[in-house]
């Protein structure tokens, strides 16, 4: 597929848009930046900046070494997500669900300003799960996070599951776990139902998420990937747009 000439990028991407029918949406960490919440891999990414911090994110050292956990456990308590607000890159996906266009939001964030923005849960699949619950490694009981939170402002340090003693989580996908199955059969679907993808704020390079690119374009759908730094599948695109993916966006969904 060839590129659109870059000074009608953004009129040709706003017309495909306009005329599609079934756009499948995969959004990573980059959509929320505008929002305060810093993503990982980014010039001024949470993991770039201080690489350690990725153990925390390793389900390997969190269940082994309960420094670990107390570290993670106060990385969320002081997490800007909680005080986060969806911004008009979040807006702008309310909007194509709106005009009945919005076929899946598939998201690699953990954050829930989709739906706090006004997308459909029912829309959204949430490949890393979410911050906003937590589960109990041992036994498997969900609930609300901040219950535990507030534990943890009252002088715990590793709260651990009320029911069974178990080590609390929260409800997120980290390194060395399996995605849920179901989860990851729904997004290839909608991918391959596609007409249309867009790829927003993601690098694409952890994989299966990134895999919704290619099995988009081989379902024939058009490409848009919008995103600050370059991407493993840009050559796959019909269009790359590199401006504030909250500036852009409002624009090409109209």
């Amino acid at each position: 597929m060839a590129l659109v000439d870059h000074r009608d990028l953004i009129g040709a991407v706003r017309v495909w848009v306009s005329e599609a029918q079934r756009v499948v949406v995969l959004t990573g960490a980059g959509i929320s930046t505008d929002s305060g919440i810093p993503d990982f891999r980014g010039p001024q990414g949470v993991w770039t900046k201080n690489p350690a911090v990725a153990r925390t994110s390793n389900i390997h050292d969190y269940v082994a070494d309960p420094e670990v956990r107390k570290w993670a456990w106060q990385n969320r308590l002081a997490s800007p997500a909680w005080a986060a607000r969806p911004n008009p890159g979040h807006l702008a996906l309310v909007a194509l669900e709106r005009q009945g266009r919005l076929h899946t939001l598939v998201t690699q964030n953990i954050d829930e300003l989709h739906q706090r923005a006004g997308v459909s849960p029912a829309k959204v699949v949430e490949l890393h799960g979410t911050m906003r619950k937590v589960v109990c490694l041992a036994c498997g009981e969900r609930g609300a996070m901040e219950p535990v939170l507030e534990r943890l402002r009252g002088g715990e340090d590793d709260p651990h599951c009320r029911t069974c003693g178990g080590i609390l989580k929260s409800a997120t996908i980290s390194f060395g776990q399996d995605l849920v199955a179901e989860d990851l059969e729904r997004s290839r679907q909608a991918a391959a139902e596609a007409d249309l993808l867009l790829a927003i704020g993601s690098t694409l390079t952890v994989s299966p998420a990134c895999w919704l690119v290619p099995i988009a374009y081989k379902a024939s759908a058009r490409i848009v990937i919008v995103n600050a730094e370059a991407t493993p599948y840009d050559d796959l695109a019909d269009a790359v747009l590199r401006s504030p993916i909250s500036e852009v966006l409002p624009l090409i969904v109209g």
